[in-house]
C-alpha cells in the first residue's frame, strides 16, 4: 500500500462548494488528472508532477491547522494509488474528510467515513463519456453528493434528465454549479426553480469572496 502521494499544494481557505460551503477548511490538492474538462480551473494541478509527500506528514499538517474539515481535491485524487490510504488516515485522525472527484474513477473503495463530492460531467465539459457508471450504484444520502457543472441551458436540461433518470435527488444531495461566465447566477436560479426538483444552487463561494483570477492557495 502506498504511503506517499504527489502533492500539488496545501492551503487553508473557505470551503467554496458542496453542502459544507462557507466553513473553514484545509485543502490537500493532489497533482495529476486523466481528464481535460473544457472549463477546468486547475490546469496546472492537472499536468503537474507534484511533490512526493508522506501521508503521515499530510495528516500532521492538517491537524496543525486546527481545522476539523479537510478536503482532498485535485486534479483527480483517485488517479493516485495513495489517495485511498490518505483519506483513511485523515479519518483515523478524527478529521471530517471530504473527497472531490470527477466521477471518472470508481468510488466504491473510498473509506465510508469520507464524504464524497462526485461530479457527473455534462456535455459542455467535453468529458461526458468518461463517467464511471458503477458509481451510481453506491450513492447514499449522508455519504455522497453529486455535482453537475452546467455551461448552457442544454447542459442544464441534460442534468435534469440525468437526475430524474437515476433518481438522484432521492438518493443524495444534488448540486448544480454554473460554469462562469457562460451561465449567469440568476439564470441558473430560475432554471432550478422551474425544474420542480430539489436541486441545490451551488456557485463557487470562494470565487465570490476573492477575485476569479486569484487562486485561493495563492493568497
Amino acid at each position: 500500500m502506498s504511503t506517499s502521494i504527489r502533492l500539488y499544494s496545501f492551503f487553508v481557505s473557505i470551503q467554496g462548494e458542496s453542502t459544507r460551503a462557507g466553513l473553514p477548511c484545509a485543502f490537500v490538492r493532489l497533482a495529476g488528472c486523466p481528464l481535460a474538462c473544457r472549463y477546468c480551473d486547475t490546469l496546472e494541478a492537472r499536468t503537474a508532477d507534484g511533490v512526493p509527500t508522506e501521508i503521515r506528514d499530510i495528516v500532521a499538517r492538517c491537524r496543525a491547522t486546527g481545522m476539523r474539515l479537510v478536503e482532498v481535491t485535485g486534479g483527480e485524487p483517485l488517479a493516485q494509488p495513495g489517495a485511498l490510504p490518505l483519506l483513511a488516515a485523515l479519518a483515523d485522525a478524527g478529521l471530517e474528510v471530504m473527497l472531490e472527484t470527477s466521477g471518472a474513477l470508481p468510488i466504491r473503495a473510498v473509506d465510508p467515513r469520507v464524504r464524497v463530492v462526485m461530479d457527473i460531467k455534462t456535455p459542455g465539459s467535453g468529458m461526458v463519456d468518461r463517467f464511471c457508471g458503477e458509481n451510481l450504484d453506491v450513492l447514499a444520502r449522508g455519504r455522497h453528493e453529486v455535482k453537475l457543472v452546467v455551461t448552457s441551458r442544454a447542459d442544464f436540461d441534460w442534468a435534469v434528465d440525468r437526475a430524474r433518470g437515476a433518481d438522484l435527488v432521492n438518493r443524495c444531495d444534488v448540486l448544480v454549479s454554473p460554469a462562469c461566465p457562460t451561465v449567469a447566477y440568476a439564470e441558473l436560479a430560475e432554471w432550478i426553480l422551474a425544474s420542480g426538483l430539489p436541486l441545490r444552487f451551488a456557485p463557487q463561494l470562494h470565487r465570490l469572496i476573492w477575485p476569479a483570477s486569484l487562486q485561493a492557495e495563492e493568497r
